[in-house]
């Protein structure tokens, strides 16, 4: 089943400025937070050293050592907000709701890093990562494979379990479909997702009302029921 959206829902789902969820994503690991400290710190240290030399106007060079001096705490909102504009860029979206065809586990490599042993040799440390991928479809033969970190609680998902997610296109009949959300499997209250797309109170919002339009669309009555009418 896919429905359309309007542009003021998609919006909603897919947030302008960084959710709390999308935050905590770039917020990253502690080695990433004294990156960015480090950085805020040359920042001040470049603009003091301008300032001595050119002695250039006190408020400019405030200005600039407010931003910059809060860069660690302003850059994880600037990177997800420069990643939903990516998806808010599409012209059309869909709120579209299918079953699990298929799981599977994949090792992907994430990086290397070199090393020395107590021997002096060269040593090259893989780091892998495990990944659950998805393929998730309907009916009408339309499928779309997605890939996520993996995670404890993806031990309960099982073929033929309800997924939904938020589908994104530039054309007006959803027919190609360029880009989509982190899933959710409502039968377990799942997210399986490496960024958080969406804004989960409004997603969720919209899988209850379609769920319990659902519900209230008379059934048609069978081939027997109709007979004995």
């Amino acid at each position: 089943m896919l429905v359309p959206l309007t542009r003021q829902k998609f919006e909603q789902i897919i947030p302008l400025i960084a959710s709390g969820p999308q935050y905590k994503y770039y917020w990253g690991k502690v080695s990433s937070f004294v990156q960015r400290i480090l950085i805020s710190v040359v920042i001040l240290a470049i603009l003091l050293l301008i300032q001595f030399l050119f002695r250039l106007e006190f408020g400019l060079i405030f200005f600039f050592g407010v931003f910059g001096a809060f860069f660690w705490l302003w850059y994880p909102i600037f990177q997800a907000s420069i990643r939903n504009r990516k998806c808010r860029r599409y012209k059309y979206s869909g709120f579209f709701r299918g079953r699990v065809l298929d799981w599977w586990i994949t090792d992907r490599l994430m990086g290397k890093q070199e090393t020395v042993n107590s021997k002096g040799e060269l040593v090259i440390i893989e780091n892998r990562e495990k990944r659950i991928n998805l393929e998730i479809g309907d009916d009408t033969g339309f499928a779309v494979e997605f890939e996520a970190p993996l995670r404890n609680a993806h031990k309960v998902i099982a073929r033929g379990q309800i997924a939904e997610m938020v589908v994104m296109s530039n054309s007006s009949d959803l027919s190609t479909i360029e880009e989509f959300s982190d899933i959710y499997i409502p039968s377990r209250d799942l997210w399986v997702s490496d960024y958080p797309y969406v804004r989960r109170d409004f997603f969720n919002e919209v899988s209850m009302r379609l769920r319990a339009d659902r519900e209230r669309k008379p059934r048609r009555p069978s081939a027997r029921q109709e007979g004995r009418e």
